[in-house]
């Protein structure tokens, strides 16, 4: 069965048909499914019973696997996955859901504030590719902004004004904004601020966004309340509803979105039933703040 894409968005987002991930991809397919990321930005498949192995094999026809050492308070020894899958579920390694005063599920509360995965990373993930094994009743819905679009749409001088603007990002910003203060000094040694260029060009299609994250929280030049009112400031811009894009989970959904192209953030949920959401990440190959020479 020929692979089959529909848009669901006026921007971006392409509903897959035609693939069983449980199975290798062709060459071919690997190639067709790269090219439909670098359109889409987020492609969604329904139906896809996948085993954790599956699900890796399949995100590895896109580059390697980052390692995930630094993106969590989690100690190696109180992990519920041992397959190389990123866990954002809210559940311990009894398999039940983490109690609301938990220090893991306080930290993993930031993955509701608008953010690029890993971007507090010197090397920032290229692809994430989340499977729902188990999905929550009541709320949880991910939403995606097409940072794309975003940038489009914003005046020739804003676009003049932010296009060499480096930001600052850590995973102690994102989750300092929700009161989360409390780190090891281990901890902050691990989420050390890294840097990232604000306004980044996609190496295929050279279309221009926004890299904007919740991890974000200095701009280069600029003092920390003006650095922060303009990320602010462009990241309502580039929330609205016309760049935005809802999906509603079903059991074995997985959708795929490009880091370097999207925002995203998960929604509000009911904490006390269980939410198994697996992630496979993809790494980035290069630091955002090296493209500027390439420019």
């Amino acid at each position: 069965m020929a692979i089959a894409i529909r848009q669901l968005h006026p921007h971006f987002v392409g509903e897959v048909t035609g693939l069983d991930l449980r199975k290798p991809l062709t060459g071919q397919e690997a190639i067709e499914v790269e090219a439909a990321m670098d359109k889409y930005a987020v492609l969604v498949f329904h139906d896809q019973d996948i085993t954790d192995e599956q699900q890796l094999a399949f995100a590895l026809n896109f580059g390697e696997r980052e390692n995930a050492r630094g993106g969590t308070v989690t100690k190696k020894e109180d992990y519920r996955l041992a397959s190389g899958l990123n866990d954002v579920s809210n559940l311990g390694k009894d398999g039940k859901p983490l109690p609301k005063d938990h220090r893991t599920h306080l930290f993993n509360l930031g993955n509701c504030l608008w953010h690029s995965d890993s971007s507090f990373r010197p090397i920032p993930a290229k692809f994430s590719l989340l499977s729902a094994r188990v999905v929550n009743p009541k709320g949880g819905n991910t939403e995606f902004a097409d940072m794309r679009a975003a940038y489009d749409a914003l005046d020739d001088e804003t676009k003049a004004d932010i296009e060499d603007l480096i930001c600052e990002h850590s995973l102690m910003y994102s989750r300092g904004s929700l009161g989360f203060l409390d780190y090891t000094d281990e901890e902050k040694e691990m989420f050390k601020p890294v840097l990232q260029r604000l306004v980044r060009t996609h190496p295929v299609h050279r279309r221009k966004s926004l890299y904007l994250s919740s991890h974000a929280g200095a701009v280069r030049g600029m003092s920390m309340p003006e650095g922060r009112l303009l990320l602010r400031d462009l990241t309502e811009h580039a929330t609205q509803p016309e760049f935005v894009y809802v999906h509603k989970w079903k059991v074995h959904d997985l959708v795929m979105w490009d880091n370097r192209q999207t925002m995203h953030r998960v929604r509000r949920y009911d904490q006390s039933q269980p939410r198994d959401m697996r992630r496979a990440t993809v790494a980035g190959t290069e630091p955002t703040v090296a493209q500027q020479a390439a420019e």
